[in-house]
């Protein structure tokens, strides 16, 4: 993207996640983010479509992100551990981000693609593997569980109640104990040091 368009897309997440509204109008949107409306158009055209492409755009790059730190971790468990605690370090370092995430998930379904993608195919491997206890049956509800604790999660470090590394932790360490994981094993997992979450290039 452009840098006006970059200014453009980031004012937009900003009031989506303040304000919790899906829908700007071309002035709103210039004033936010400091430009004329004429910049607004030639970047843009009509914000009909803003919010999901922002949204997509999000799904689509966390996804990505997400997907490219598991290349040398072959257990699924861990994967599934570092990918609740991504999303809770993301939230404390990007925490617009992780308010429109909160926000939006569960009601929007390029969002919900962050749930149904890495997290799916996580689960379906260990339970191949039977590392987890839980009937294949279940697995949507597993993922529900696995998105609350999660944004759950998320929201105790934005309010201050959690550091990101406790938080995460227990996020993690609780989810792995619900699908079966012994609990020292799970504490062991969901404590290990996290790597930096790989930018895409």
């Amino acid at each position: 993207m452009s840098a006006a368009e970059t200014r453009i897309h980031e004012a937009a997440l900003r009031i989506f996640a303040e304000r919790g509204v899906t829908h700007l109008t071309v002035s709103e949107l210039a004033e936010a983010a400091g430009v004329a409306r004429g910049t607004v158009y030639n970047n843009l055209g009509p914000t009909d479509a803003l919010f999901e492409d922002i949204a997509a755009r999000l799904a689509d790059e966390m996804h990505k992100r997400v997907v490219m730190s598991f290349v040398e971790v072959a257990d699924p468990a861990q994967r599934l551990a570092n990918g609740i605690r991504f999303f809770i370090r993301r939230a404390h370092e990007e925490p617009l981000w992780g308010r429109f995430v909160i926000r939006f998930a569960f009601g929007n379904q390029a969002l919900q693609g962050m749930w149904t993608g890495p997290p799916a195919a996580d689960l379906r491997e260990g339970l191949e593997q039977k590392r987890y206890r839980i009937d294949p049956d279940q697995l949507s509800s597993a993922l529900a569980m696995i998105a609350g604790a999660t944004l759950s999660a998320m929201m105790l470090v934005l309010e201050g109640h959690r550091t990101w590394r406790a938080g995460g932790a227990d996020a993690a360490e609780f989810v792995l104990r619900a699908l079966g994981i012994a609990p020292r094993e799970a504490k062991k997992i969901a404590s290990t040091e996290l790597p930096p979450l790989p930018r895409l290039s």
